[in-house]
């Protein structure tokens, strides 16, 4: 099937409201939103005409859902460790009051603007961030006009390539964890691959290594994930000695 077709055929759907893109049209960071790239029950992304401000082209809006309306699981999973100085804000979310539910709204925003602004500046293979509102994150948008990159999980591998894309998901691990973060949800469907590069996306439930004390399994878990997509492609890789390997030169800071 062409990808236009199967863009059009997947994500026929109304428009986005404009209430969820005003700060970004009021600041003259975007100029249209065209349509969806992807549907979540956690959040959406959209495909924007960047504004003049940004030198015009296109851009990926992703919009967080209302609570009600999301799917995280385990939610404390990736919460442990976190630490809310403010007192008002950390017992207005321990009552669940509603500006304590807004706040752990904004959780989950804030959360993947610092993740993903941390390892982009390191280096990492990821979207670039442009901009974080209170529900929105902008960021770069890999694809065309035609539509946004493929998931891995759709991208044929010849062994040559899935090596050398495997060796380089496994750097971007080291990678995040050397500056003290694991990503916790990697897999096919979060890393995207455009013009020979593949980008890991998706970063909101990402977890601070250093104090999140389910952080050495969910790096194990995300190891595990990328281990059993690319042994389906030839590439032989023992996860469970791959990831603590990693955790053990994080813990003696050797990476």
């Amino acid at each position: 099937m062409p990808r236009r077709q199967w863009f059009d055929d997947m994500y026929d759907e109304p428009p986005p409201q404009r209430g969820w893109f005003d700060e970004l049209y009021s600041e003259g960071l975007v100029t249209e939103v065209l349509r969806p790239i992807k549907t979540g029950k956690e959040a959406s992304v959209h495909l924007c005409r960047a504004g003049r401000l940004l030198g015009g082209g296109l851009l990926a809006a992703k919009v967080f859902h209302p609570h009600q309306a999301r799917n995280f699981k385990n939610d404390a999973m990736y919460k442990d460790g976190r630490v809310i100085l403010d007192a008002r804000t950390r017992r207005a979310v321990a009552k669940k009051s509603s500006f304590g539910r807004e706040a752990d709204e904004f959780f989950w925003v804030a959360r993947e603007w610092e993740a993903i602004e941390l390892v982009h500046k390191a280096g990492a293979d990821v979207p670039r961030p442009i901009h974080q509102g209170s529900k929105t994150i902008l960021m770069e948008y890999l694809g065309d006009e035609e539509g946004p990159a493929p998931q891995l999980r759709d991208v044929p591998l010849d062994p040559t390539l899935a090596r050398s894309l495997f060796d380089r998901l496994m750097w971007n691990v080291e990678l995040f964890l050397a500056h003290n973060l694991v990503h916790a949800d990697l897999s096919p469907y979060n890393i995207l691959y455009w013009e020979g590069r593949a980008s890991i996306i998706d970063f909101p439930q990402a977890v601070d290594a250093r104090t999140n004390r389910n952080s050495r399994d969910l790096l194990g878990r995300d190891v595990e994930n990328l281990c059993r997509h690319f042994g389906r492609h030839g590439v032989r890789t023992d996860p469970g000695k791959a990831s603590q390997d990693l955790w053990n030169r994080f813990v003696f800071a050797k990476l």
